[in-house]
């Protein structure tokens, strides 16, 4: 057999096809035609319920993780908040997942799927804590496992947290493939995935996004057996989309519909993720708004056709909090709560700081994951690496923080605020993307695909297509 092209315009012109092989999922059948397609059949039709998903996890010791009281960290939102505000804080511990993050949820149930499949070998494309899920996973199952990690700029400097990450991948038994920021990345998923047959254990499947359920629907249960009732936010940090869109389904399966689910994301703004100049310049590698923004206004620009990762759907608020703030909180989290986690889990936690102070003191939060912590997620590795890079790093107001040129920690911890996003800008946006991919004149059956991807009713999404399409 002859060998395919392999030039990255011939690689790319067969990535649809590689895709439906690696993953096993005929998108098409979802597809109305049109700009809609019906994401709860796909959810329903290739996911797992939320039974199967809890006897897959725990059958690997993946979930149940207990929930965690932060008294001291609410006892210092109160002392900053108005009188009678303060809400009780409380962390979901899912570093204690075999992995250390809440992505072994996911990866749980993809590894399982491919093995049910007959698959050899798993494939993630990933510079996050995701890789070491899936490594873990492939280890318990006992198939191969590859991971491809954009963790260098062109000068083959890497950030610390990235290091780190891969370290952690190779030490479960997978072999890491390390690549410059660029289109390299995809071109190589897509390359490794056609030259080994292995599965793509994406972020974005739909049995990827449904592992994340058994989170939401847990954080229900475990408060209405311990405190009476539902939390009444849920703080989840927000890139890619598939922690916030996962943890509100399972929600949403246990009854708590008055929970609000709030996204929070680390200030990026003005640095460009693909970016060979700004990959370095950024003090997080995940859970920022060069993730959380293009991700949620269009998330079908990932590795799948059709993303199960679509967080405008369930999410009633957006707020941004700064670099400083999440290291502020990192050591807040380590001296008075005896608990040292990574900061995925803390830039959430550093959102509900502040919007605690925001409520009545007889109100519960909770921040719905914790991560593992190791020598290249240290507040001091990352705070050495941006200065060898040039960012400023200084005490002071956070809320004069330059994304690329600055790291400012909190003088005070009164000074850590959450910044709101316009969410329906994003919504629009997201409007905006479709009527230009696909059609400027919606059907009936459109209007209503976009009503639920936004969280809005039909009206308001026809208001928003006249302004839109005035506008263009």
């Amino acid at each position: 057999m002859a060998k395919l092209p392999q030039d990255y315009d011939s690689v790319m012109s067969r990535k649809q096809e590689v895709m439906k092989a690696a993953i096993g999922i005929d998108y098409s059948q979802f597809e109305s035609g049109s700009m809609a397609f019906d994401y709860e059949k796909m959810m329903r039709e290739t996911g797992y319920t939320l039974e199967e998903m809890q006897k897959i996890q725990y059958s690997v010791n993946v979930g149940n993780t207990p929930i965690l009281e932060l008294r001291n960290l609410t006892a210092l939102a109160r002392a900053c908040a108005p009188e009678g505000k303060g809400a009780r804080i409380f962390v979901k511990d899912e570093a204690a997942n075999p992995s250390g993050s809440f992505k072994a949820r996911r990866a749980a149930n993809a590894v399982y799927h491919a093995k049910k499949l007959g698959y050899k070998g798993v494939i993630a494309a990933t510079s996050g804590n995701y890789g070491a899920a899936v490594a873990s996973q492939a280890a318990i199952a006992g198939l191969k496992c590859i991971i491809v990690q954009e963790c260098y700029d062109s000068k083959g400097v890497g950030q610390p947290e990235i290091i780190e990450k891969a370290r952690k991948c190779e030490a479960l038994g997978a072999e890491v493939v390390q690549l410059t920021v660029g289109p390299e990345l995809f071109y190589k998923f897509i390359l490794l995935l056609e030259e080994t047959g292995y599965f793509n254990a994406s972020l974005y499947t739909p049995f990827g996004i449904a592992g994340v359920e058994t989170l939401g629907y847990e954080i229900s249960m475990q408060f209405r057996e311990k405190y009476g009732k539902d939390p009444d936010v849920v703080v989840c940090t927000n890139a890619g989309g598939g922690n916030l869109t996962g943890t509100a389904r399972g929600l949403i399966k246990a009854g708590a519909k008055e929970t609000k689910v709030i996204g929070a994301s680390i200030d990026l703004s003005g640095l460009h993720m693909a970016s060979d100049k700004a990959f370095n310049l950024k003090s997080c590698t995940t859970g920022h708004t060069g993730f959380g923004v293009p991700y949620a206004v269009d998330p079908d620009h990932s590795d799948v056709p059709r993303s199960a990762a679509r967080p405008l759907r369930y999410m009633d608020r957006y707020v941004t909090i700064t670099q400083g703030d999440v290291f502020y909180i990192t050591e807040c989290l380590a001296t008075l709560e005896g608990l040292e986690k990574g900061p995925a889990g803390n830039t959430s936690l550093a959102a509900a700081f502040a919007l605690a102070q925001e409520m009545d003191q007889d109100q519960m939060i909770v921040v719905q994951e914790t991560e593992y912590t190791g020598a290249g997620k240290h507040v001091q590795p990352q705070l050495s690496f941006a200065r060898e890079n040039g960012i400023e790093v200084r005490l002071g107001d956070p809320k004069d923080e330059v994304p690329g040129k600055s790291v400012i920690i909190p003088e005070h911890p009164s000074l850590i605020k959450a910044t709101d996003m316009d969410l329906d800008r994003q919504k629009k946006s997201l409007i905006k993307g479709n009527l230009k991919k696909y059609t400027m004149n919606p059907t009936e059956d459109d209007y209503k695909y976009l009503a639920e991807e936004t969280k809005k009713d039909v009206e308001w999404v026809k208001k928003a297509v006249e302004e839109i399409k005035a506008a263009l």
